[in-house]
């Protein structure tokens, strides 16, 4: 591919990156950047498989229902390629671990569900000066931004304070479209790939949103 090549695909080798929760987001995110050939992949995650998470998870099937999130999804992804590192942080992400955590990948992908988690990937990312790619979903929207990456906004530019809890209901409370953070995903780990290799325009200083009712 014009500007990729082996060039491309050594930067994608030699790169890290951490992704925040193994979810709906998480998921395909996780897929395309094991399949890409990151070099190595981070995945902080404490919860565990359940029923009601595989219309939207597709890193999961009806054989890990009970087990923990973090471990299935290495086990899918080794068997994907085997040849990466895998970093496994089976916690929260909190004040206490995400400093230690974050400053050893070179981008985060914040694949979380909730405002208190992705304001400290963001507080956490601006301190160590990490690009934190962002992604949401609800419903049937979504959005995509890439923060504080060669001095861009950071989250907090875009929105200084969370929202009350009541208007801002998670995947499990307020439902998803299953294929919408397959969407959302897969656009976060292009955005990861096109930072880690140089190509293209990341998507800085700007929100992605879509509807996936009218596209």
């Amino acid at each position: 591919m014009p500007n990729f090549g082996e060039t491309g695909q050594l930067k994608l080798k030699n790169g890290s990156v951490l992704v925040v929760g193994c979810g709906g987001l998480g998921s395909p995110a996780l897929l395309y950047l094991a399949a890409a050939g990151v070099g190595h992949i981070g995945m902080i995650e404490d919860d565990v498989v359940a029923i009601s998470n595989l219309q939207r998870q597709i890193l999961f099937d009806e054989t890990s229902i009970g087990s923990s999130k973090l471990q299935a999804a290495h086990k899918r992804l080794k068997s994907l390629n085997s040849s990466l590192k895998y970093s496994l942080f089976e916690a929260k992400l909190s004040t206490k671990n995400a400093l230690e955590i974050i400053k050893d990948f070179d981008i985060v992908i914040d694949a979380s569900d909730n405002f208190p988690t992705r304001y400290l990937v963001n507080d956490a990312c601006e301190m160590l000066q990490k690009p934190f790619v962002y992604g949401a979903i609800h419903q049937f929207e979504g959005q995509v931004a890439v923060f504080n990456f060669n001095q861009s906004a950071t989250y907090r530019d875009l929105f200084p304070e969370p929202p009350p809890p009541e208007l801002a209901p998670n995947c499990s409370e307020a439902g998803v479209l299953g294929v919408l953070p397959g969407i959302i995903g897969a656009m976060q780990a292009s955005e990861a790939i096109k930072i880690i290799t140089g190509i293209g325009e990341p998507l800085i200083n700007k929100i992605f949103v879509i509807d996936t009712l009218t596209m």
